[in-house]
């Protein structure tokens, strides 16, 4: 079918989408900018856009060049790859469970990353070493580890159990019951640790996109675009989900292959940002309600891309609001990103009944 023989309606339906995911993009674009311009030195807009471009700074700001670049930038792109990765895991995962407060926490992986942290960090072995100031990076590195492991670990129990059962509602309650679980286990480690390896746990739980460096982002970016790039051929599938696994089963998709894939790269998107930025709330499940508000589809094909690009500007603007542009004090990202999601949700619960298919 050309152009010219689609409908009128649905034309402007297709421009009205493709203009608003510009605007996304534009927004985005602007958003990084401003994680670049503020914080604790505040770099007007005009040289941090030259200093990007390669441009040396004025010679009574030469710092200028070293903070955008070895510190600001890569919380950029870190914020940016977790806030989209979050968002898309949030809308797989709310598809497949058809449950609108599903999120990417709702399948046990950031338990399981969790646990992974809490039994490195509390047993001492990381915490010891990152008492040495040359030796942080072992620390940090230390720490991504060990949350990896917990999240691919916690993947592989869920893929075994989704082997077995058919219903996608059973998958969902064990998903919740393993967190609980996992979740006691870390909590009694707590209770039989010393102050010092409990307050190194607790950092790790506010979640922060300060502590990316780049050499985790040769890890974090590519596997954050994979991720993506997989869930967005899972788009006509997804669609076909909506209608019902009974409906999709009868139009020969084959549903179990389907919900492994769909598992997969929610479990990767997610577990990988939890492992390198600590457990980040809110984002998973608020950008799914808030981009099917605002773009007033149901559409898989439009939506992945759209969640790509808001869960990116909401993260970088959950970061700045944290770092309180100005001042030295930095909020925990988490308190930031529930105070914005927490409302998002609601207000979109409220205004319509029907807030998911």
């Amino acid at each position: 079918m050309s152009i010219s023989q689609i409908p009128q309606p649905i034309r402007d339906r297709m421009s009205l989408s493709r203009l608003g995911l510009f605007s996304l993009a534009a927004l985005l674009c602007a958003s990084v900018l401003l994680s670049l311009a503020v914080g604790s030195v505040r770099i007007p807009l005009a040289d941090t856009i030259r200093i990007l471009l390669g441009a040396d700074p004025p010679q009574a700001q030469a710092s200028w060049h070293d903070i955008i670049w070895q510190f600001r930038l890569p919380k950029a792109l870190a914020s940016t790859s977790a806030g989209a990765a979050l968002a898309v895991s949030g809308l797989l995962i709310q598809t497949l469970f058809r449950n609108p407060l599903a999120g990417p926490s709702i399948l046990g992986i950031n338990a399981g990353a969790g646990l992974g942290v809490a039994l490195a960090v509390l047993s001492g072995g990381i915490a010891e070493v990152a008492n040495f100031p040359q030796m942080a990076i072992l620390g940090d590195l230390g720490v991504a580890l060990a949350a990896s492991l917990g999240a691919i670990a916690a993947t592989l129990v869920v893929l075994a159990v989704a082997r077995q059962v058919r219903d996608s509602m059973t998958l969902l309650i064990f998903g919740v019951m393993f967190g609980y679980a996992t979740t006691a286990l870390v909590t009694t480690l707590l209770h039989f640790s010393v102050v010092e390896q409990t307050q190194a746990y607790l950092a790790w739980t506010f979640g922060s996109f300060a502590g990316v460096t780049w050499q985790q982002l040769e890890i974090l970016l590519p596997v954050v675009i994979v991720g993506i790039a997989i869930a967005q051929t899972f788009a006509k599938p997804l669609n076909l989900l909506l209608q019902g696994e009974n409906h999709a089963l009868s139009l020969g998709l084959n549903v179990r292959r389907t919900r492994l894939g769909i598992i997969v790269s929610a479990a990767t998107l997610a577990g990988c940002v939890t492992a390198f930025c600590g457990p980040i709330a809110f984002i998973g499940i608020a950008v799914p309600h808030l981009c099917r508000s605002i773009f007033q589809t149901l559409d898989r094909r439009l939506l992945i891309p759209a969640v790509t690009l808001m869960g990116a500007i909401l993260a970088l603007l959950a970061d700045v609001v944290a770092q309180l542009p100005g001042s030295q004090a930095v909020l925990p990202l988490n308190a930031v990103t529930a105070l914005v999601g927490a409302p998002i949700v609601s207000w979109l619960i409220l205004k319509q009944r029907h807030v998911f298919r």
